[in-house]
This record gives structure tokens, sequence and C-alpha cells, in this order.
């Protein structure tokens, strides 16, 4: 069983990344933790943790920083294509006795555009990735460029050509 204080970055195998809340007290083995991907404190069972390196926290902490100079820049505004404002995205099952499922398109598109976003913060880190190297990097690029080319069937929903997504090119 580790030491855990009471700020140690952890990781848990089903919620991710956490910050201890409250340390362990005596005898129990349970840990108060807040996921961000939860959006709350839960309580977890202390060996069910994983403590950060410290070239892990310190990459977490970083990228933190970066995606809230993000939110915060005065980023343009991502805009949907005018055809489709207003309109509504339906899932449709083949299996006529289930329920269609609806959703705003302008919802998706945000979901879609968060990707994006998030993709990029993700490229940043890697090119500034001070462990990795330059081979490694190359190759982690690679696999971006792939995730970009498999989302640019989303591209109809934009508005604006210029924040398309963008695969890899043709060979040669």
């Amino acid at each position: 069983m580790a030491d855990f204080l009471k700020g140690d970055l952890v990781r848990h195998e089903r919620f991710g990344i956490g910050r201890i809340a409250e340390t362990v007290k005596g005898g129990s083995l349970d840990c108060e933790v807040f996921f961000p991907r939860l959006d709350k404190q839960t309580v977890v069972d202390i060996d069910d943790l994983q403590k950060l390196s410290d070239a892990e926290a310190a990459s977490y902490e970083l990228l933190k920083l970066v995606a809230r100079e993000l939110r915060e820049e005065d980023m343009p505004a991502i805009e949907l294509g005018i055809r489709w404002q207003g309109g509504e995205m339906i899932l449709k099952p083949a299996d006529a006795s289930q329920t269609p499922k609806s959703v705003p398109i302008e919802t998706f598109f945000h979901k879609i555009v968060m990707v994006r976003d998030r993709l990029r913060v993700m490229e940043a880190q890697i090119n500034g990735h001070k462990v990795l190297t330059d081979a490694e990097k190359v190759e982690m690029q690679q696999y971006i460029t792939r995730i970009y080319g498999s989302l640019t069937t989303f591209n109809i929903l934009f508005k604006d050509k210029k924040d398309h997504f963008v695969g890899q090119k043709g060979e040669g």
C-alpha cells in the first residue's frame, strides 16, 4: 500500500487521473479523490490507486495549464454551417422496436469541435515534450494525423473550410 498525501496525483483504472482530496487516517483503506473526468470527488479503495511518476505529474500539470490558456484565449468561434443550424441528428436503430435517439446538431457539433481542440493540445504537448525522441514524436504525430483523417467525415458541419479536419495526404 502506497503512502498518499493530500494533493498527490494518482491514476485509477476506471476513473482515470485524479488528485487526492483527503488522506487516509488510521486503518481505513479508502481515500477521497477528485477526478476531473467525473467532475466530482469520490471515495475509492486505496489499493486501486497508483501514484503518478514525477514525469507523468509534470506532463499532466503542463497539459492542464495549456488547456486553461486555450480556454482563456480569444479563440475565434468555430461556426456550424448555416444549413445545419437548428437541425438534429437522428440515430435510428435497424430494429424498429427500438426507439431512435435525437440529438441537437449544435450539441453534436460542439463535441466534434472539442475533440479537435483536444487533439491540437495533444499535438502541441507531443511537439514540446522534452523526453520523447524526434522519431517518437514523428510516430505519435502520424497517429494524430490518422485520427484527423478519420474525422474528415464531419467537415460538412463546419461553416468555414479553414476549420476542417485534415488527414494524411496521398502518398507521393
